[in-house]
């Protein structure tokens, strides 16, 4: 008889998840564990209240943990628990009025796409000077293209993936995109673009 790996040798998102359906305590922690960042980020995209994103995470996963057995072992994991994220912090949020800095609005100006200037793409001052023109770019963007824009090449999501966290439909989020696209090619030439593009986020 084979023996099974242990959780750590295969950190695949499918395995794992079907093992934390069937009620495994260490594959709900290396869920926690692989996804909690990811989660943040994104949860900390729409409020500014840090213990409010990391409040909800844990309830994400509390409500995860309590109703494994009615959820299906044919998901993605990655998409479905920011789509989960996303409509626990609005459901909260309007329970919560003083917890004002929550944008589920478009133009609000919350939703920030961040750059590390320790980024291993940005090895010299001027690639540095191309990275702050482009955050200033996409920061003038409206909330819900910024938002295509940051699950599109930050967290490599497929339009359906992307319409799933929007809740909003793939043409949507097609739509969404070349809009945001076409905004940005209006301040730098195409072939730029598509340089910066693939450079950063390809």
């Amino acid at each position: 008889m084979h023996s099974v790996p242990h959780l750590q040798e295969i950190p695949d998102d499918k395995v794992i998840w079907q093992r934390f359906l069937a009620g495994e305590v260490d594959a709900f922690e290396r869920l926690m564990t692989l996804h909690f960042r990811t989660l943040f980020h994104y949860g900390s995209k729409f409020s500014k209240d840090k213990e409010f994103v990391k409040d909800n995470i844990q309830d994400l996963f509390l409500i995860l943990w309590e109703r494994r057995q009615n959820l299906s072992s044919d998901i993605v994991v990655k998409p479905y628990m920011m789509a989960s994220l996303r409509r626990l912090m609005h459901r909260n949020a309007k329970s919560k009025p003083l917890v004002s800095d929550f944008p589920f609005e478009e133009n609000n100006g919350n939703f920030e796409i961040e750059f590390s200037v320790e980024d291993e793409y940005i090895e010299h001052e001027s690639s540095l000077g191309i990275t702050k023109k482009l955050k200033k770019l996409l920061d003038e963007l409206p909330e819900r293209q910024k938002e295509v824009i940051y699950l599109k090449f930050f967290q490599e999501m497929d339009r359906g993936q992307i319409a799933e966290i929007m809740n909003i439909s793939p043409q949507t989020v097609s739509n969404l995109l070349q809009i945001a696209i076409k905004q940005l090619k209006r301040y730098w030439k195409v072939e730029f673009l598509t340089l910066l593009l693939v450079h950063f986020f390809i």
